[in-house]
């Protein structure tokens, strides 16, 4: 009997030692069953046929916009007669073909002309107050008798104690004249719209300013490139003249030492290049709004005709075609439309009202009808009236001043860009004989140290004469190049060039 207690007792502590143990054990597994997310994952079925629709629908009103940007942008530029797409380009694309991609392809294009089309569809809204409006509808009432008020025999006469009534119901109101309030709504809304084309046009040579600036950057950085790359070899050359000299005997170790520093410093360079001309790329594909463009080859170069400008037919063309302006003189002409309708809301309307009944206590039992003309004023609070032609008034001078101050803006930006292109331009003139005398020094120290008359060090300050000057004038090329195009986007139209070369 002891025997089988002291079991019983070791097989109970056995138990509540290894039931904790098996419950932890069953939790661990449970949390490690169960992960923990911060944010779950919505799970949405994904309807096929409904996001192939809206694809679609997406898919043509790109096409909508891209039309109607390409109509824009041909009113004041060369036209575009390629009708290349992404696809068939070949790897190789010009500037005219990045223009072309960008207006059929970037985001912003197509923002600024679905507005415009917001805009478009307000006047015919603010027309619709000419057009009648319907309206239908049915009842049904079933109406309870005062018994209790009547006389005695003249309640027990009655059959019934209610009526009950069927009602189907035509109407319809027209507005004949309010004296002017819609028009001036809806030239509102015309100058409104008119307003946002500019805007969209305004987003059209922005759009074309930054593909213009991104592809001459892009030129640029494979110009550098390229110069680096020509640095690499000579500084290779001279390493392998000193490397050469010293083993005869004839050079320091030092011109060797110096020699191999120098390559490094060029490659590091080289490599710089290299990354700067990739982003280079990937700049130009974001500026078209196609990512998928990075990697193709350029065939365009920076431009090297001087462009013949004047100033006084540079603002006259601002004046005429920058779509800044012209969107602020249209938004001031709709702040004075809109006093006019504000005024105008003092008048009455004269409309026409028409309606039809057939029913009562049977569906088919009767007929009814009525129309006529009347004369109406719809919530009529004169304070409110004249606080609203107040704001009117004020809306209409703060676009006159806004109005002035584009045109202000505007003498200033055609005068900083037209200046800026006259700068760049004596500069290039001066960069460009800096580079002829920086290569003719690089050649001549390059020869003196192949007949060992020069040093490393006098190679070396050369050679980075000579690549500083590359350098120099190409990026005064590229600032040319910009400066121009900036002066296009200021001015709202094309300059034009000359045959004679930078």
């Amino acid at each position: 009997m002891k025997k089988v207690l002291n079991i019983l007792l070791i097989c109970s502590l056995i138990t509540a030692i290894s039931s904790p143990a098996l419950a932890k054990s069953k939790k661990e597994k449970k949390q490690e069953k169960e992960k923990i997310e911060i944010v779950k994952p919505e799970k949405e079925k994904v309807n096929r046929r409904l996001e192939w629709k809206k694809f679609k629908n997406n898919e043509k009103a790109r096409k909508d916009s891209s039309k109607e940007a390409k109509g824009m942008y041909e009113t004041k530029f060369p036209t575009i007669t390629s009708q290349i797409e992404y696809a068939d380009m070949n790897g190789e694309v010009t500037l005219s073909d990045c223009i072309k991609l960008a207006i059929t392809h970037h985001p912003t294009i197509m923002s600024a002309i679905s507005n415009a089309e917001i805009y478009k569809t307000r006047i015919g809204q603010a027309w619709s107050n000419y057009f009648p409006t319907f309206g239908a509808g049915v009842s049904y009432s079933r109406n309870d008798m005062l018994m209790s008020t009547m006389p005695a025999n003249m309640s027990r006469m009655m059959q019934q104690k209610y009526n009950m009534f069927y009602v189907p119901t035509l109407s319809a109101n027209l507005l004949l004249f309010d004296f002017g309030k819609t028009k001036a709504i809806a030239d509102t809304a015309k100058r409104n719209w008119e307003a946002s084309r500019y805007d969209a046009e305004s987003s059209i040579e922005t759009v074309i300013y930054n593909v213009k600036v991104a592809y001459y950057n892009m030129v640029f950085a494979k110009i550098q490139r390229e110069v680096y790359e020509e640095t690499v070899k000579d500084f290779e050359l001279q390493w392998k003249q000193a490397k050469a000299y010293y083993e005869i005997g004839k050079k320091a170790k030092i011109d060797v030492t110096t020699a191999e520093y120098n390559l490094g410093n060029a490659r590091v360079n080289l490599i710089k290049a290299k990354n700067t001309q990739e982003v280079a790329a990937v700049e130009l594909a974001n500026a078209v709004g196609i990512p998928e463009l990075e990697g193709v080859i350029l065939k365009d170069k920076l431009n090297n005709k001087k462009y013949e400008v004047n100033f006084p037919d540079l603002i006259k063309t601002a004046e005429e075609s920058r779509p800044a302006l012209l969107a602020a003189k249209k938004a001031m002409d709709a702040a004075e439309l809109n006093v006019r309708a504000a005024k105008r809301a003092f008048t009455p309307d004269v409309s026409g009202f028409a309606g039809y009944d057939h029913g009562g206590r049977q569906i088919n039992n009767d007929y009814g009808y009525q129309f006529g003309v009347q004369l109406n004023y719809t919530a009529m609070n004169l304070m409110l009236l004249k606080k609203q032609v107040d704001e009117a008034k004020a809306t209409y001078n703060k676009a006159v001043a806004d109005y002035e101050q584009q045109k202000q803006n505007v003498y200033l930006e055609v005068k900083s860009a037209y200046i800026n292109l006259l700068n760049s331009h004596d500069s290039l003139d001066v960069a460009k004989l800096a580079l002829q005398q920086a290569k003719e020094r690089q050649y001549l120290a390059f020869r003196r140290y192949q007949v060992g008359l020069g040093d490393a060090i006098e190679f070396k300050d050369s050679e980075n004469t000579y690549l500083n000057a590359q350098l120099d004038y190409y990026n005064n090329l590229l600032n040319y190049n910009i400066n121009a195009a900036e002066l296009e986007r200021v001015i709202g139209a094309p300059i034009k060039e000359s045959d004679i070369d930078l």
